[in-house]
């Protein structure tokens, strides 16, 4: 899927232009498909697992920051 796809976002023509590629500047790779129609928005349980994860991984840097900081005050 073309980059912003996975974010719902939805860009019309993907390929095409001088510049080719996909219009998000993701450059068009495999993933981006040419044409057709796509779909824009995530369902409410890939919602939730994007931001589980999200939040899994703000709560392993708040663990990173206080460990730093514990042994920054040793």
């Amino acid at each position: 899927m073309c980059c912003n796809e996975r974010y719902g976002h939805h860009h019309g023509r993907h390929h095409g232009g001088e510049g080719g590629g996909c219009s998000c500047g993701c450059g068009g790779g495999r993933e981006c498909k040419e044409g057709g129609f796509e779909r824009r928005f995530q369902t409410k349980a890939e919602q939730i697992t994007e931001l589980e994860e999200y939040l899994g991984k703000l709560k392993a840097e708040v663990q990173a920051v206080e460990e730093r900081l514990a042994d920054l005050r040793k």
